[in-house]
């Protein structure tokens, strides 16, 4: 409600500006990203490629959702 009309949500809390809370990447989603890749990396020096490049596309699935959810959260702000 404060994004949609903060004006009117100023002067229902008495005057006081309050920040809207600034929300942040979730930090397990990037951790769980890097331990992919990581995996990835493992796999393609061990000579599994297969595996490698499925744990690749994984891993940068994750980052790319993490991404878009970034640009959606952006829109939704201006």
């Amino acid at each position: 409600m404060w994004r949609d009309d903060p004006d009117f949500c100023m002067r229902m809390s008495g005057g006081e500006l309050r920040a809207v809370p600034r929300r942040r990447y979730p930090v397990a989603l990037i951790f769980t990203a890097i331990v992919i890749w990581l995996a990835a990396i493992t796999l393609g020096v061990l000579g599994w490629w297969p595996a490698a490049i499925l744990a690749a596309l994984c891993g940068t699935a994750v980052f790319a959702a993490l991404i878009a959810r970034g640009a959606r959260r952006g829109r939704k702000r201006a």
